[in-house]
């Protein structure tokens, strides 16, 4: 498990408001959601079927060519 070191930062009434952690921790946090969200991609997409390397790059070009026009 990550060890997390936060300070709670609080408001002038003395209420919780926000959450300081050190950069590295954020930064193996980023990593840790990022890998969990790549794993659901690949599981959802893993029975999905497959495109050929052409019919790819023509599916790439028909994407940059909506992103263009639209």
């Amino acid at each position: 498990m990550l060890e997390i070191h936060k300070r709670i930062v609080l408001d002038e009434n003395q209420k919780p408001f926000a959450v300081q952690i050190p950069i590295d921790e954020f930064e193996r946090l980023e990593d840790v959601i990022e890998n969990y969200g790549l794993s659901n991609l690949i599981d959802e997409v893993k029975d999905d079927q497959r495109l050929s390397t052409e019919n790819a790059k023509v599916y790439y070009q028909s994407l940059k060519k909506a992103n263009v026009e639209g």
